[in-house]
């Protein structure tokens, strides 16, 4: 168990330096700047956006990665997520893929107001809330907001990747990649990994402009 919380660990603080969007989305045409980093994050301790089911107050699923692109406006906001899961056994794969499956729930992500209030990042005046483009004054309570797109990206160890690569059928919102990748220092900059996120989003499924 302890070998499985430093890899926990190990991958959180090399993804706390990764940027506010997933590396290698293409924001500047497809997208909207909206997006932010809900985990891992600096000076909110604990308190950092997690994912939940309506209805739910104890079931919540707290990626070791989760990136949320506002959209919408103040009146019908919506979220699309990008997370990042690390799974040190085939046991522990198959746990955080159900909470991922297609499902006919809705999952919400909750913001916390703490989170909310906090700076975009260590340094910069502008808050959290401001820069989400979906709320027009300062929150006094969580945002909950319903998710309209998921994206996922699980690290595995070597020889769990290299069997999953040879047999597995990832879904559609699924992308593999080995430990290593999320554990680099500069894994962020990686060509072939900003190549694999460059399909992370609904967009990739247009065609491009001419």
């Amino acid at each position: 168990m302890r070998q499985l919380a430093s890899l926990d660990e190990m991958v959180r603080v090399r993804l706390k330096k990764w940027p506010q969007h997933p590396p290698g989305l293409d924001i500047q045409r497809r997208m909207r700047r909206s997006w932010l980093r809900g985990r891992p994050t600096e000076g909110t301790g604990a308190c950092n956006p997690f994912l939940k089911l309506p209805g739910s107050t104890h079931l919540r699923t707290l990626p070791d990665g989760l990136w949320l692109n506002f959209g919408g406006d103040s009146v019908e906001p919506f979220v699309d997520i990008f997370a990042v899961e690390a799974c040190g056994s085939l046991q522990n794969l198959l746990d955080k893929r159900s909470r991922f499956a297609p499902s006919i729930h809705s999952l919400l992500a909750v913001c916390p107001l703490a989170w909310l209030l906090a700076p975009v990042a260590p340094g910069l005046d502008q808050p959290r809330w401001r820069a989400t483009g979906v709320l027009a004054a300062p929150p006094v309570a969580p945002l909950v907001l319903p998710v309209r797109d998921i994206r996922v990206m699980y690290g595995l160890k070597t020889r769990h990747y290299e069997g999953f690569l040879e047999s597995g059928l990832p879904q559609a919102h699924e992308y593999f990649v080995p430990m290593e990748t999320l554990t680099a220092e500069n894994g962020d900059r990686d060509p072939r990994l900003l190549a694999l996120l460059a399909r992370a989003s609904a967009a990739a499924n247009f065609l491009a402009p001419a």
